[in-house]
């Protein structure tokens, strides 16, 4: 099955609304009428509002780092669905290893995020990953079939179909290192049939699967051209706008 490859940019903390603006900007006068790959950039709280008015009219989509599964309420400091979508997000990163390293995030609490966006008709990007010990250990598969069974239970197979996976390895993220080639396919490989087993073979078929673990234009055509990758979730690489169009041009060559 064809599946339209998918960059996503996760700024994290970085960028002042100023410096998003002008960061989005140029990538939607560089890659704004791209047809072939799905851009989607993912700003911090502060930036959403102003890089979404940047990159209205354009094809690339806005989406969120996190959100907090309830509607409202007396939780400070946190923002819900109905906010993004009031802003015209259709995206949302959730599970992201930061936020399950820093701030404690578990699966069952992943879990309840993952649902409250696809009933608001959010995308989610559910991202899953092992750490050094764990794959050094031997664990890779266990730990990633755990956050992915976990995160994705109570969700229905018509709501799969706006799922987005990424495959995270927490030790190359930030670090330089990357997976292997290899490394990198068989996870992915191992995901997509996990997602057949819970939805059926024509949705685990139709899901992309991003790798998320420092890609960067010198080693994306690579990685893109396994059967089983299907984009980057990119985070170093997508704060400066000639890196990211590299990375959405390496995703145009490999379809």
């Amino acid at each position: 099955m064809i599946r339209k490859k998918l960059i996503a940019g996760n700024w994290k903390m970085n960028k002042t609304s100023g410096e998003a603006t002008n960061l989005v900007s140029d990538l939607v006068a560089a890659v704004g009428r791209s047809s072939d790959v799905d851009i989607v950039v993912c700003p911090s709280f502060t930036s959403l509002e102003s890089v979404g008015k940047a990159l209205d009219g354009s094809s690339v989509k806005l989406g969120a780092q996190n959100m907090h599964p309830a509607r409202s309420g007396a939780y400070t400091g946190e923002v819900s669905a109905e906010m993004l979508r009031s802003l015209f997000a259709s995206f949302v990163i959730l599970g992201h290893s930061e936020r399950r390293t820093y701030f404690g995030d578990t699966d069952a609490f992943v879990n309840e995020k993952v649902l409250a966006a696809l009933k608001s008709e959010l995308k989610p990007i559910l991202c899953v990953g092992e750490t050094l010990a764990e794959r050094e250990s031997g664990s890779t598969l266990k730990v990633v079939q755990t956050q992915l069974e976990a995160g994705l239970e109570g969700v229905t197979k018509e709501q799969a179909a706006n799922l987005v996976i990424a495959y995270e390895p927490v030790w190359a993220i930030g670090t330089g290192k990357v997976a292997t080639t290899d490394q990198a396919q068989e996870v992915h490989a191992f995901i997509r049939e996990l997602l057949g087993k819970l939805f059926g073979a024509a949705i685990g078929n139709k899901l992309r699967i991003l790798y998320g673990g420092s890609m960067e234009p010198a080693n994306a055509a690579e990685l893109l051209a396994e059967p089983d990758i299907d984009g980057g979730l990119i985070g170093g690489g997508a704060l400066e706008a000639r890196s990211f169009v590299d990375l959405v041009k390496a995703a145009s060559a490999s379809n």
